[in-house]
This record gives structure tokens, C-alpha cells and sequence, in this order.
């Protein structure tokens, strides 16, 4: 099997299984967005990191969408999002991130605007062999002033490191850009901290409290 047939399902995310309650302690909730390009393997990113079933709305593949949506690099993938995943993930005893999984086909976009109501921040998951798939939500978040990260995902044959990435995105020195092994729940739990941290960092620069 050749590396670009390695699709985000092959690999069965780590991840606990049924539902976790909530704690009790929780105070703050964190609406987080996952964008990113079609196959960039964000519904994979929250199934690996949720700590409840992530809700998610894939389907099958069909012939409807070939010559609408462009798989070229993506062989191997059978199934896509059409409307959003969710999920969740305590990142303390006190604060809880509430994933937003937006999809990446362009017929899709028009429903990002709902998504990013009462979002404080987002991901950008990055495949490195299809970058330029990453340039509109780059676009679009700057247009709404969300703060961001971004994060490679690794898949076999990735190109740029995060350096050149970051060259490639067009991206200032301020917005992080990390690694990330989306099938991984603690690499994946890392984009999210990064994320936080990168909230925090800039209200406290503003004077806010995040």
C-alpha cells in the first residue's frame, strides 16, 4: 500500500470509549473550531482527543461529489463530513473545551459562519501535500479577528518543516505552529493546550480575562 492510501480511518484512534460525565468542578467552557482542508483529518482529531462519543456526521463518499470534490492525494478515503463533529475534552478540573469539526469540501463553507458563533479560538490542521487547501480558513479567520494555531498534520510523506510552513501560510511570528499526529490523542491533546495557551497569552496582553 503506498503512503498517499493511508487514510484518516486506517488507524483507530486512542480514545476513551462511552461517556464520560462532566465534572462537577467545571466553571469555564471553551467553544474551540477545527478547520482546515477537505481530508485534512480533523473529524480524526476529535475522535482521538473527545472524552465523550464524539457526535459526527460522515457519510459515504459518492460518485455525486467526484468532479466537486477533489481527492487528489487522498486515496484511500471513503468517507467525509457534511455538516460538523463535536466533541469534548477536559483540559482541567475547571476548564472544558467544547471541538467543533468544520468540513472541508468549499460546497461546505457557507456553514462555518454558524460555527464560529461564540468561538474564541480554532485550529488549523494542515496537510502538508495539499497546503493550498489550508489558505482559505487562514483567510477567513483573519477576517473574523480569531485568534489561531496551526498544526501539521504528519501524515507519511509531509512536506516543509514548520519553519517553512509557517513561510508557506504567510503567517506572523505570533500565531503558533506545531506538529501533530491527529490519530494520537496526547498530540493531539497538545494542539488544544497550545491553543489555550495562545488564548490566555493574548488577553492578557489585552488586558482580558480569557
Amino acid at each position: 500500500m503506498s503512503d498517499s492510501a493511508i487514510s484518516e480511518r486506517e488507524v483507530a484512534p486512542t480514545r476513551p470509549e462511552g461517556r464520560t460525565p462532566l465534572r462537577s468542578t467545571a466553571t469555564d467552557g471553551v467553544k474551540i473550531v477545527i478547520v482546515g482542508g477537505f481530508g485534512a483529518g480533523k473529524t480524526t482529531l476529535v475522535r482521538s482527543v473527545s472524552e465523550i462519543r464524539p457526535l459526527s456526521t460522515e457519510e459515504t463518499m459518492t460518485e455525486a461529489g467526484r468532479g466537486i470534490d477533489s481527492t487528489a492525494g487522498l486515496a484511500g478515503k471513503l468517507r467525509t463530513t457534511v455538516a460538523f463533529d463535536f466533541g469534548r475534552v477536559s483540559l482541567t478540573d475547571e476548564v472544558v473545551l467544547y471541538l467543533f469539526g468544520a468540513p472541508g469540501q468549499r460546497r461546505f463553507w457557507y456553514l462555518w459562519d454558524r460555527l464560529f458563533t461564540g468561538t474564541l479560538g480554532a485550529v488549523v490542521l494542515v496537510d502538508t501535500r495539499r497546503i493550498e487547501d489550508s489558505w482559505y480558513a487562514i483567510d477567513r479567520l483573519e477576517q473574523y479577528g480569531m485568534p489561531f494555531v496551526v498544526a501539521r498534520n504528519n501524515f507519511p510523506g509531509s512536506l516543509h518543516d514548520l519553519g517553512e510552513l509557517r513561510e508557506a501560510l504567510s503567517i506572523s511570528d505570533a500565531v503558533p505552529v506545531v506538529e501533530c499526529d491527529a490519530r494520537r490523542r496526547d498530540s493531539a491533546k497538545h494542539v488544544l493546550i497550545t491553543l489555550v495557551h495562545h488564548l490566555y497569552t493574548m488577553s492578557r496582553a489585552r488586558g482580558v480575562r480569557c
